[in-house]
């Protein structure tokens, strides 16, 4: 039998399902993909159905792997990459989720992290996790299904439960229930693990009341993790390679020199800027967080997170049916000579980066009777550039170099009006690569090095293949105007959510 050289790719996002299989050139033969239900049991809240999203990707997988024609003997290994911070607990004897995954945008434990910044602890949880005390990360939102799901905490006292994110969960059944497992670039999500001694902080455990027991191994992002059950796809398919979505689109854009900057426009916008083997700390609230570690040795980077950017195209499209389709954006905005003073500050689920305010909502400003849909469309693809130009600013006063170029990916990057704002408004160019799903990509690299289907990071690198470049081409008058109207709005909505906070 010839020796497999297929990767298979899953993709587990926030509002969607994808798998891929990727041949040794790094091309993608065959994807799947299912949209899945969203679950908002009150407001700020945000849950996803854990079953729903195992069923979708045991479907994905097996459909990409039948399109692919190479099937399960094909296939040398699984990656896996996923939504972060997105937290289950299950039955250790039986897998069955004992509650909703709670989603990274929600924020149904703002008022607890509220009170421990009070407290005075976050520059303890700072130096020891790389965050900021938020609702954003999984340590409060794993101690509220402890507290509010009967019996749960005495449970997981006895060691009858694992908690994981949507990285292990997939993992342990995928498995079989044999494996119960992370990668560093998950574990530090959590706010429970040092990114500098790296392991499980116990006394962030103690400070979230989160029992060590509860937690999976935590592993490099290379290696064999477990071995698929048979029954599930036809054959035993190693997973050899895991990554939060955010770092293994750092790795698929092969950003692996340090100074080196992308940037994945999905439901949210998340740029990262590698940092080799400094945990660089932030003066301007970013995060500092592991890109990656391979053979033992980590790999570091700096994090701006922004909590909403296709969801604001989203919330467009099925909230208020300004548009039918997302690509309608791209038009709609070339409809409009300028902005028309409008602009939307998308705070739906609070503002990330580099505010970190939970209390700020959604807002726009500047409507007159001349606004159209087309303004409101062209406010919703501005703030995501604006946002971006706010996380460059705050890598370079930490103390990074101006980017030579900006590497983009992630759905909203195939919008080449969206591509041509961000350039003018950081006034560098921005990268487009042949290949827009960086994402499973890099969860693909990082299962083909451990299975030997690339040797080296070098190899990684020569498949990268850039798309469309754009050029900066905005006069720097109409870039100072357009920024200093972006800071009036936020700062009005920053203030209306003290406001409504008291």
């Amino acid at each position: 039998m010839s020796r497999p050289t297929h990767i298979l790719a899953i993709d587990q996002g926030t509002t969607s399902t994808r798998a891929s299989v990727f041949d040794a050139r790094a091309r993608p033969v065959s994807i799947a993909q299912v949209e899945f239900g969203q679950h908002y049991p009150q407001p700020g809240w945000v849950e996803h159905d854990p079953e729903t999203i195992w069923r979708d990707t045991l479907a994905t997988a097996r459909s990409a792997i039948e399109r692919s024609g190479v099937g399960a003997a094909g296939i040398a290994g699984i990656g896996i990459t996923n939504q972060r911070e997105t937290v289950v607990v299950w039955d250790r004897a039986t897998g069955e989720p004992i509650h909703n995954a709670i989603v990274w945008q929600d924020r149904r434990t703002a008022e607890w992290c509220r009170r421990l910044n009070e407290d005075g602890v976050e520059a303890d949880v700072r130096a020891r996790s790389g965050l900021l005390i938020d609702p954003y990360f999984s340590a409060t939102k794993l101690s509220w299904i402890l507290d509010h799901v009967p019996g749960t905490r005495a449970r997981a006292e006895r060691g009858e439960l694992a908690m994981g994110t949507i990285d292990s969960f997939l993992l342990c059944r995928l498995t079989g229930g044999a494996v119960h497992a992370t990668d560093v670039t998950n574990a530090a999500r959590t706010m429970l693990y040092n990114i500098h001694d790296q392991c499980w902080d116990e006394e962030l455990c103690r400070l979230f009341r989160v029992p060590v027991a509860l937690l999976p191994e935590v592993h490099d992002n290379s290696r064999i993790f477990g071995t698929t059950a048979a029954n599930l796809f036809g054959a035993a398919i190693p997973v050899a390679g895991m990554a939060g979505d955010q770092q293994a689109a750092l790795f698929g854009q092969a950003c692996f020199a340090p100074g080196t900057v992308k940037s994945t426009y999905g439901t949210g916008c998340f740029m990262l800027l590698n940092t080799g083997s400094d945990a660089i700390r932030s003066n301007n609230r970013l995060l500092t967080t592991p890109a990656y570690r391979l053979g033992g040795q980590m790999t570091y980077a700096l994090e701006g997170s922004i909590f909403v950017a296709g969801a604001a195209v989203k919330w467009l499209r099925d909230g208020i049916g300004v548009i039918t389709h997302a690509s309608q954006t791209d038009d709609m905005a070339t409809q409009v000579p300028d902005n028309h003073g409008v602009y939307m500050v998308p705070a739906f689920v609070g503002l990330g980066a580099p505010h970190w305010d939970p209390d700020a909502r959604g807002a726009i400003f500047g409507l007159t009777l001349g606004a159209t849909q087309a303004h409101l469309a062209r406010a919703a693809l501005e703030a995501v550039g604006y946002q971006s130009m706010d996380l460059a600013a705050a890598m370079v006063a930490d103390g990074a170099a101006n980017p030579e170029t900006l590497r983009v990916d992630g759905g909203m990057a195939a919008n080449d009006w969206l591509c041509q704002f961000m350039a003018d408004m950081m006034d560098v160019p921005v990268e487009r690569p042949a290949q827009l799903e960086t994402t499973a990509l890099g969860a693909a690299f990082h299962a083909g090095l451990a299975t030997g289907i690339w040797p080296d990071l070098d190899a990684l690198a020569r498949t990268w293949q850039r798309g469309d470049v754009f050029r900066p081409r905005m006069d720097a008058d109409s870039r100072r105007r357009l920024a200093s109207g972006w800071r009036d709005a936020v700062g009005r909505t920053l203030s209306a959510g003290r406001v409504l906070a008291t």
